[in-house]
């Protein structure tokens, strides 16, 4: 497979770190230009044919770089005499793309299954698969919106005003792109790759985008630069690959994240606990992906829409990326045992195998993101947490602010809240 790196910026909010001697994928991080980093976790899944479009100081990644022998690759290069942007320089080598090709940017330290991400853009039949995810800064990233299918509707420039809650979807970086849609490029000129090139193919319905929780970090800030060199040296990046077996808590939603209220009908009614934030930042730093697994009988009830129990969450991923923390996921179940009543959506209106103290959201957790039951963790405020914990073989801790009442069950773990009960899962 043949891959396509982005490598002609000028870097100029990373100056501090290149003195403007060297392009910006060319900073070494823990002695290892970024760039590099890139080209080895390409070649890991069979990219061994890569373009680089160079431009700023060209001469220092060409020359380090070579052909690509020394690195088990073979290397070719565009060179722009002028910024083209981050998609321009693909009119030069459309003819020589005949096939899907993995792009990305050259400041882009990631580790992603890239196998994983292909046989997803063929399943779809897609044209071109943005790879997304959730980050701790989506109020200044581009936002994709997609449909339940994953079919991209549209793409939300960062900074932009956004009048409404919002999913915590951020474009990544990192595309799959069939050679197809390269009857775009028409004559040489600056092209865009989302708002220009991937933009052309939304309304064809041809546009995907691949969530993952995979490590996708840009380094184009001295802080970012800082943080992902400090995620190397744990070990994180190479940890959060889907190819390994993954860990999680798993978090009720009303009493450890939201305050309880009863039954929640309306997204006016979601509001984060103190400390909520602070925590799931804790954990979003610690190797452990953060999920969300609540029953909603509220919809099975007729007391509320799919699309507004969607709206909840979005109104949870919107306050929790506003203070630097995100969730990785969530499940929700829409059923109910018991039926007769007014206003019930009578075919929800079963005994399900997802609804807790069942396993069903966990075991489907466990199939999307490779998780290892057995090393995650199920944080709730009642019996049915902890019971759900038990019947599915994870750890589970108790807080203290959610629902009243004298607990049944007892769990591993007793803590006043999400806050507290993180400090000690961590060790902190």
């Amino acid at each position: 497979m043949v891959g396509v790196i982005v490598a002609g910026g000028r870097g100029t909010r990373l100056t501090e770190i290149t003195k403007d001697e060297i392009p910006k994928p060319m900073a070494k991080m823990l002695g290892k230009p970024v760039l590099e980093r890139a080209i080895e976790n390409l070649k890991k899944y069979g990219v061994n044919e890569i373009y680089i479009t160079v431009g700023h100081l060209h001469q220092v990644i060409q020359n380090y770089f070579g052909k690509g022998s020394k690195f088990g690759v073979s290397i070719k290069y565009v060179v722009e005499n002028e910024s083209m942007g981050s998609a321009g320089a693909l009119y030069f080598i459309k003819n020589e793309l005949t096939d899907d090709f993995v792009m990305c940017s050259g400041d882009v330290v990631f580790d992603v299954d890239i196998d994983r991400l292909v046989a997803f853009h063929k399943r779809k039949g897609a044209l071109i698969t943005l790879v997304t995810h959730p980050n701790a800064h989506p109020y200044d990233s581009d936002l994709v919106v997609a449909d339940k299918n994953a079919c991209v509707r549209s793409i939300n420039k960062k900074n932009s005003e956004r009048s409404d809650f919002y999913k915590n979807n951020v474009n990544a970086g990192l595309f799959v792109v069939n050679a197809d849609a390269l009857d775009f490029f028409t004559r040489p000129c600056k092209v865009n790759m989302e708002h220009d090139f991937v933009a052309r193919y939304i309304p064809d319905g041809k546009v995907y985008c691949y969530k993952t929780t995979e490590y996708i970090k840009d380094v184009g800030t001295p802080e970012r630069f800082a943080s992902t060199e400090k995620d190397l040296n744990l070990g994180l990046v190479a940890q959060k690959n889907l190819r390994n077996k993954q860990k999680a808590v798993f978090l009720d939603r009303d009493g450890v994240v939201n305050k309880y209220k009863g039954f929640i009908s309306s997204s006016e009614d979601i509001e984060l606990l103190p400390n909520v934030a602070q925590a799931v930042k804790r954990l979003n730093d610690s190797g452990y992906l953060t999920i969300i697994v609540s029953n909603q009988p509220v919809i099975a009830r007729g007391e509320s829409s799919f699309a507004e129990v969607d709206k909840m969450f979005d109104k949870i991923e919107t306050l929790l990326g506003l203070k630097g923390a995100y969730i990785d996921g969530y499940y929700y179940c829409p059923h109910h045992p018991d039926g007769g009543f007014d206003g019930e959506v009578k075919e929800l209106k079963f005994d399900c195998e997802c609804r807790k103290p069942k396993i069903g959201m966990l075991l489907k957790a466990a199939a999307d993101y490779n998780l290892e039951l057995t090393d995650c963790v199920i944080i709730g405020d009642s019996d049915s947490d902890v019971q759900t914990g038990m019947n599915a073989g994870v750890k589970t801790i108790r807080v203290l602010s959610g629902v009243d009442g004298r607990p049944r069950l007892q769990a591993d773990h007793v803590a006043d809240d999400l806050f507290g009960a993180v400090i000690y899962l961590l060790g902190e």
